[in-house]
């Protein structure tokens, strides 16, 4: 009787295995649809973090402008010269081929991943990079980006290596 009553329970003429299969996808997709739900809540909570972040660049960029031109402007007012910061990024390009070029240049150009004309990187300007800039000059050309420029690029060619 107890075999009997175990059989009826099962459907007829399906076999273990598919059931169990059955049994083992349905818990899989019921868990897959709990990741990606956790998954989409946490892209929203870091979309607004990227966002708020974001915000807080432009409005830190806004704040500097401000904060150079009033300094410019006071120092007209008293007749003084405003001399502004030195930068501390510039962006360097490779305007010379590899015909000619020393061990020594063709090691810095490396260094500042300029391997063939017209490759541009980001550098930043301390006194490390100051020497080697002054060695590979005839090489490159380098001036300094503002916030605009650096969009630009970015968009449209950039790709980053950190």
């Amino acid at each position: 009787a107890d075999l009997a009553s175990a059989m009826a329970d099962q459907p007829k003429g399906v076999p273990e295995s598919v059931l169990k299969k059955r049994r083992t996808a349905t818990k899989n997709a019921a868990a897959r649809a709990g990741a990606e739900a956790a998954a989409r809540k946490a892209r929203k909570a870091k979309r607004k973090v990227i966002f708020k972040k974001a915000e807080q660049y432009v409005k830190e960029y806004r704040r500097q402008e401000r904060d150079q031109n009033r300094l410019q402007r006071q120092a007209l007012a008293a007749g003084n010269f405003y001399v502004p910061a030195q930068p501390k990024v510039a962006f360097v390009i490779r305007i010379r081929g590899i015909n000619g070029v020393s061990p020594k240049v063709r090691k810095v150009l490396q260094l500042f991943r300029l391997l063939q004309i017209n490759n541009g990187v980001f550098v930043r300007l301390n006194a490390a990079s100051w020497p080697m800039l002054r060695i590979i000059e005839p090489y490159i050309a380098y001036g300094y980006p503002n916030l605009k420029t650096v969009r630009e690029l970015i968009y449209k060619r950039g790709y980053g290596k950190v």
